[in-house]
């Protein structure tokens, strides 16, 4: 019985399929099985029952399951004491970050560590609030970049900063004329908003505290991306709503037609979060010194700000 075959059965756990367990695990199907059978006939049992789609564990097999899982959470620790004994910045960091911050985040982040940590190889993917979630209670994740709360007792929040949203407003807009918002001035009828799923999506309708009206209207747009949003403000009609990082890049014209909200604005909070018997404490920690050096000084605390639900 070997650390990988551990890693593999566990794998199969969470995806409950060899394909796509042996995908994320970066090996062929046929390996992936015969590991786990091997393991199976070394064991004496079998641990997955495989006439099953999808495959399901055992009896025994959830037991040897959960064993497998606090095994390899050990073990890691274990290397990362050493790492930490060496003062080596080194190994992989797994992290979650939702689409409507990674673009306006991530590109600076990533290019501070590249220069400080070569050693360090991030492994980032975009998902939803959602998938942040069920992937750090599977442990496929190190830590997830979100907004907060999200209200689970199993996970770990640690606020790092507090982003505006501001209007970004048509030429046409009759809101062009004033000087700053209030919520009420929002016409949710006008109003570009991100598919559902998103919790900005959920944060901004959540401010409006308004309906939709019943009127049909000429088409819908169902978009995952901010920049989406704004093109379709900027050729079209109405309004968004945009995280204020997003504004990075806006020509004078653009700016010209973003409004700020009266204060308090209404924000989101943007954390850390982590399994609560979470690892890497230490390279999570690193991770969260390089976001805050790279986050205006005004964000980092949430004073007139009203911070948003995600629910």
């Amino acid at each position: 019985m070997t650390i990988v075959q551990l890693e593999y059965i566990v794998a199969v756990d969470t995806y409950r399929s060899f394909g796509i367990a042996a995908e994320k695990c970066f090996i062929t199907q046929p390996t992936m099985s015969m590991q786990v059978q091997k393991l199976e006939e070394d064991l004496g049992v079998i641990l997955f029952d495989r006439s099953k789609q999808p495959v399901v564990p055992t009896e025994i097999g959830v037991e040897i399951l959960e064993q497998a899982r606090v095994a390899l959470k050990e073990g890691y620790k274990i290397k990362e004491l050493i790492s930490n004994k060496k003062g080596a910045v080194e190994g992989e960091l797994k992290i979650g970050i939702i689409p409507t911050l990674a673009p306006y985040l991530m590109p600076g982040v990533i290019s501070a560590f590249m220069d400080k940590y070569p050693k360090l190889q991030l492994i980032i993917w975009e998902y939803t609030t959602e998938q942040i979630i069920q992937e750090l209670k599977n442990g496929l994740l190190d830590c997830g970049i979100l907004s907060t709360p999200v209200k689970d007792k199993s996970l770990h929040e640690n606020p790092l900063f507090y982003e505006c949203f501001v209007a970004y407003l048509s030429k046409s807009s009759p809101l062009i004329a004033k000087k700053n918002l209030s919520t009420q001035d929002i016409d949710l009828d006008d109003l570009w908003l991100l598919n559902e799923g998103h919790c900005m999506r959920n944060q901004i309708l959540n401010m409006c505290n308004r309906d939709r009206s019943d009127q049909l209207k000429p088409f819908e747009y169902n978009t995952d991306s901010v920049e989406t949003l704004k093109r379709m403000v900027d050729m079209n009609r109405g309004i968004t709503l945009l995280p204020e990082l997003s504004m990075a890049g806006f020509s004078v014209k653009q700016l010209d037609r973003v409004r700020y909200f009266r204060s308090p604005g209404p924000s989101r909070e943007i954390s850390i979060v982590t399994h609560r018997n979470f690892l890497k404490k230490r390279l999570i920690s690193i991770l969260e010194q390089e976001i805050m050096l790279a986050v205006p000084k005004r964000m980092q605390n949430n004073k007139k700000k009203q911070i948003l639900d995600i629910y």
